[in-house]
């Protein structure tokens, strides 16, 4: 955004005009360029994943052990990096999209992204203890990430992350006390500015927004709210460690919160203990579903059937390790529900789908428990009474409604029964040789 400032990048430009070290490859000629704006909101095409077979190697672009030689992203996406559908078209979460912004910092400014960061934000705010690689300024103080296991606390591998634009910043909470200070001040530090207010102020806004109804994505922060309280956030995850921070920029408040134990999955403390203390701070009970709307379930009818994600068999890795072959709304005990179609037992006991807005019987909210935390859910296609629902938002994540002749639930229950046996003969009793 400093670079936008300063005419040296477009936003709306194609960002394969400024990178130098790699390309975008589209999966068809007839796509419109990825823009840098549509890597800011995750909208470029790119997946959480490269390619195919990195999902054999879940852990792979989260980290390089301690001491190996970290590559340099030219020779990272030396095949290209893909975009696999039609870019402003889709959401999806990807730290390989980041990394190419990183890139292009690199390649208009002509300094490596670490030296770039230190002259030009982490200096100007005063972030002494704060670098993207393991400098002397922050190796002698790194923490110890652990992961849980079912024998207690292990010691995650120690690592480096080799797509530095997406994350793997080293910093303390008294430096990030400092940057989220400034980002309240609309860019301003104690002593100089990084960004103009109104560039702050358009990174905090919807940049992407599937439905009215929900937050969207804005310039590389996520937009929220809180009982009329507008906020805007950003999570992070390596092995070993989990962070957050959440603003409520209207109210002059931020909470950032540091954990040096938890896994890729992302369940821990972090995102809901941010949450939780910036409501405190605003004077807000305990986040809690609402049960003061009815239910309305003559409406229940149109939102039912089975929903699959859009396509892209990459870009859907993330969301099919999550919700497997979509999700099926469906009534059970008097109550709407989202059932994942997924062998998994824990999700496919479902999800209740609590009504969230008192005008809107197409908004509901589901817990994550798991997680500690809920997102919204919408309906969209149609919001005339007696027209059928074609779409299921969950979050920004996107699903269509398909004809239930070719719902896979039976497949799915197969695998599940599959899997069962085949565990049940695995603890068996065992024959001598």
């Amino acid at each position: 955004m400093q670079l936008w400032e300063q005419g040296l990048v477009d936003l709306d430009a194609p960002a394969s005009d400024y990178l130098r070290s790699f390309r975008l490859i589209p999966a068809k000629a007839s796509f419109r360029p990825a823009t840098v704006r549509h890597l800011l909101t995750h909208t470029a095409g790119i997946g959480y994943w490269r390619r195919l077979p990195d999902l054999l190697r879940p852990g792979v672009g989260s980290g390089v052990r301690a001491g190996r030689s970290v590559p340099s992203l030219a020779g990272y996406y030396r095949r290209g990096l893909l975009v696999e559908v039609e870019p402003g078209t889709k959401w999806v979460y990807s730290n390989h999209g980041f990394a190419a912004l990183g890139q292009i910092v690199e390649d208009v400014s002509g300094q490596p992204l670490d030296h770039y960061l230190r002259d030009h934000i982490f200096g100007p705010l005063g972030m002494e203890h704060t670098d993207l690689i393991r400098s002397e300024r922050v190796r002698p103080h790194l923490a110890t990430g652990y992961v849980l296991r079912s024998r207690g606390l292990k010691p995650a591998a120690d690592g480096e992350v080799p797509t530095a634009g997406a994350g793997a910043m080293y910093s303390t909470t008294t430096d990030m006390a400092r940057y989220v200070a400034a980002l309240l001040r609309m860019g301003a530090g104690e002593h100089t500015s990084v960004l103009k207010p109104g560039t702050m102020a358009s990174m905090f806004q919807p940049h992407f927004q599937p439905d009215p109804r929900l937050p969207g994505m804005g310039l590389g922060f996520e937009p929220g709210e809180q009982d009329g309280h507008r906020t805007v956030g950003k999570a992070g995850i390596v092995p070993g460690f989990l962070s957050a921070m959440v603003l409520a920029p209207d109210d002059g408040i931020a909470v950032v919160v540091f954990s040096n134990t938890g896994g890729l999955n992302g369940r821990g403390a972090a995102e809901p203990l941010a949450s939780a203390l910036l409501r405190r701070l605003l004077g807000l009970p305990d986040e809690a579903i609402r049960a003061d709307i009815p239910p309305r379930p003559e409406g229940w009818g149109k939102l039912c059937g089975w929903y699959s994600p859009d396509p892209g068999p990459v870009t859907n890795l993330m969301v099919r390790a999550l919700m497997g072959a979509g999700a099926e709304v469906t009534v059970h005990g008097g109550h709407l529900m989202l059932k994942p179609l997924t062998p998994v037992p824990a999700m496919r006991r479902g999800l209740r789908l609590h009504p969230d807005d008192p005008d809107d019987p197409r908004v509901f909210r589901v817990e994550l428990a798991e997680f500690g935390k809920s997102v919204r859910v919408v309906f969209s296609g149609g919001p005339e009474d007696g027209v059928a629902a074609t779409r299921l938002l969950v979050d920004l994540m996107s699903f269509r409604k398909r004809p239930d002749v070719r719902n896979p639930r039976r497949w799915v229950k197969g695998v599940a029964a599959a899997g069962a046996v085949a565990l049940a003969i695995g603890h068996g009793p065992h024959r001598g040789r």
